[in-house]
């Protein structure tokens, strides 16, 4: 990658919270963000917005009368994306292209609106516009006034890292000169909550305890996926900006032929193809720690390693995941990674994983990668640098 891409800003909200203060005093702690939840008639452990960052999105959504029809996870978007541009300095107005995908979409609207169908065999008005995935984008454009091309995809549970990538390209291509990108998910809904468990995915242990969703336990004798709720966004420009938080240094993807339907192949060949991508023009003993994609399934976790340990060989580095403490957030957890990513290596310090095997920092972080992987076998591997 001979042109640098800076990121100049980072925003988030999700269990961890809504300001980068809040959220890096959370990963100090070993506690893990999951209560329990009733969904329809079955009940379920989640990580859920905390409580400021709901007092944001429910003022968001009074403050102005079309934004009481959206879902929330275009809300989510907004009120991530509002943040991230204040503090890149991007004024109202100003031309950037935004790219913002979802792996789910506007879910909970879609629900409700179906149901109402069933029960009365019409919807309201509003019920296609409010649910296509289409919205988040050009409403976050709308939100800032901004000037750009607006996209919206799915690519399941590597969306917003497929963001970047795209992001990325348009600067390279000289086609934007700055780029908004991330993702958004709002899942905690009956019907999405039924199909995870119906996958036998979902965890089963309770929010007592100590830590039910296993991320990176490569013993575990069960899956523990739990879902999350969030929107993370980030600021990328073309050049090294002085005001840059990292840069991006190398970028990879892949896809694979699919054993099954929601599985990767045995050694994750498609996250062996991204990371040999990301990494051609790095020493992989330069490379100090990796953020996994790790969603606490067994299979999962487990390929994800052995793909790690086909590229680094007996050279690994220090590898860790958030999932553990705020579940798995679909199509936004890509770029909640990046952001795990860059305050290790604004704070040097590394963030494990509280029950995995001990691993302890023995030099600077320079250099960190980020996976992310979803259904249909789609892997990303980003690689950042101070």
């Amino acid at each position: 990658m001979p042109t640098t891409i800076s990121i100049t800003a980072i925003a988030s909200l999700s269990a961890l919270g809504n300001n980068q203060d809040a959220i890096w005093n959370n990963y100090q702690s070993n506690q893990h963000c999951f209560v329990a939840n009733a969904f329809g008639n079955q009940n379920g452990i989640v990580a859920p917005l905390d409580a400021a960052s709901k007092q944001e999105i429910e003022a968001l959504k009074n403050s102005d009368q079309k934004y009481k029809a959206l879902d929330n996870s275009v809300l989510f978007a907004i009120a991530a994306s509002r943040k991230a541009t204040i503090d890149a300095d991007w004024k109202t107005g100003d031309t950037f292209g935004i790219n913002i995908g979802s792996s789910r979409g506007a879910t909970e609207l879609f629900e409700k609106h179906h149901l109402d169908f069933i029960k009365k065999g019409k919807v309201s008005t509003l019920a296609s516009p409010t649910t296509t995935l289409g919205n988040i984008s050009s409403w976050v454009s709308h939100d800032l006034q901004s000037q750009g091309p607006e996209i919206s995809h799915s690519i399941t549970c590597s969306t917003a890292l497929h963001a970047l990538l795209n992001g990325v390209a348009w600067l390279k291509a000289g086609m934007a000169n700055k780029f908004l990108v991330g993702g958004s998910e709002a899942p905690l809904t009956d019907f999405t909550i039924a199909q995870m468990k119906a996958l036998k995915i979902y965890s089963k242990l309770n929010e007592s305890s100590d830590y039910p969703n296993r991320a990176l336990d490569l013993n575990k004798k069960k899956n523990t996926l739990i879902l999350g709720e969030a929107a993370a966004v980030c600021c990328l420009e073309i050049g090294k900006k002085k005001n840059a938080l990292a840069f991006i240094e190398g970028i990879g993807y892949a896809t694979e032929i699919l054993e099954h339907n929601v599985s990767v192949s045995a050694e994750a060949t498609c996250f062996q193809k991204s990371m040999k991508m990301a990494l051609e023009n790095t020493n992989l003993l330069q490379v100090d720690a990796i953020v996994m994609h790790a969603p606490g399934t067994i299979k999962g976790d487990l390929t994800e390693y052995k793909a790690i340990q086909k590229v680094f060989g007996d050279n690994l580095p220090l590898l860790t995941s958030n999932k553990w403490k705020i579940g798995h957030t679909l199509g936004a957890s890509g770029m909640l990674s990046i952001e795990m990513a860059i305050m290790m290596l604004q704070h040097n310090h590394f963030i494990g994983v509280p029950f995995a095997e001990v691993q302890f920092q023995n030099k600077p972080l320079k250099k960190i990668m980020v996976n992310a992987v979803g259904f249909g076998g789609n892997a990303v591997s980003v690689l950042l640098s101070l």
